[in-house]
């Protein structure tokens, strides 16, 4: 488990649901903050000439907002701050993260999102599609989340196909560092036009998700527990739904097979369970080494 992570913070809701989220974790795995502001690159701008006094009002400002994020953070938890330029946020994020070895980067849902639900924004989209380290993307109203909640369990959407290694690599370190219990999840689903005689479909999906989640068993390291479910539907979404969530829980996904190696990019399955889950998702690397993982 990483001993730093990067909060991607702005002065809203969903700034203040990340932070809340990231100290969270910070107290269960003992790791450090860094909340980043980050701030458009000198030049970005063709129509607006550059200002001295703007340039001051606006890095002061920045500073305002760091002091009131760094005001929110639990009492223990060791934290800096940093305001960074560059010509997007997600840019800004991901080279911090790499310049700190950090091992998460940690944002809120973009505007729109109703309470306990997830909604991608531009910046969101740009660091699934760019990431080299696993991004956390935190619900609305997770701020309202009793801090005692801490980090209760760990779900971890598991399969066959590449990137199922470095899922249960980041799954198994963060359970370690937390003391969560891990949860093994296997989906059944058809997915298949209503027309469609899905019964054959139906037994064959069930028996390779318990083909999957005992593949999965076999590969946790020794003295590593844990339970292993199954869920039903028509639809991701539908099996999804009749999961029960913990309100410290976090589910983990691997990146699509389609991801380049070391990037993000958040699969058709995995953008479906998005839409439906309440809690935290952690979004891994298709390729990470151990020590990565670890790291």
């Amino acid at each position: 488990m990483t001993v730093r992570i990067v909060v991607g913070y702005t002065a809203t809701k969903a700034g203040r649901d990340a932070v809340a989220f990231a100290s969270r974790l910070a107290a269960a795995s003992a790791a450090e903050l860094d909340i980043v502001l980050v701030l458009p690159a000198e030049g970005r701008s063709v129509i607006t000439p550059p200002d001295a006094g703007y340039d001051r009002y606006l890095r002061d400002q920045a500073d305002a907002w760091l002091a009131e994020a760094a005001a929110r953070v639990p009492e223990g938890i060791a934290h800096r701050e940093h305001a960074r330029y560059a010509d997007s946020f997600a840019e800004g994020l991901i080279d911090i993260a790499g310049e700190l070895g950090a091992g998460l980067i940690v944002v809120g849902a973009a505007d729109g999102s109703s309470r306990g639900r997830h909604r991608l924004g531009s910046t969101t989209t740009e660091l699934l599609h760019s990431s080299d380290v696993p991004v956390v993307l935190v619900p609305r109203g997770a701020r309202k989340v009793a801090p005692e909640a801490g980090i209760s369990r760990l779900t971890v959407a598991v399969g066959l196909r590449p990137g199922a290694e470095a899922l249960l690599d980041e799954a198994v370190a963060l359970s370690t560092a937390t003391g969560a219990p891990l949860r093994l999840l296997s989906l059944v689903t058809v997915d298949l036009p209503a027309s469609v005689d899905t019964g054959v479909i139906r037994i064959a999906g069930a028996a390779h998700a318990e083909d999957v989640l005992a593949e999965t068993r076999r590969a946790l390291p020794a003295g590593v527990a844990a339970e292993a479910v199954t869920a039903r539907g028509a639809s991701i979404e539908e099996a999804v739904t009749h999961l029960d969530w913990q309100p410290g829980e976090v589910i983990l996904v691997g990146s699509s097979r389609l991801a380049q190696p070391r990037r993000l990019f958040l699969g058709s399955t995995a953008a479906k369970m998005l839409h439906e889950i309440p809690v935290p998702m952690v979004v891994v690397p298709r390729t990470r080494t151990r020590e990565e993982a670890g790291r």
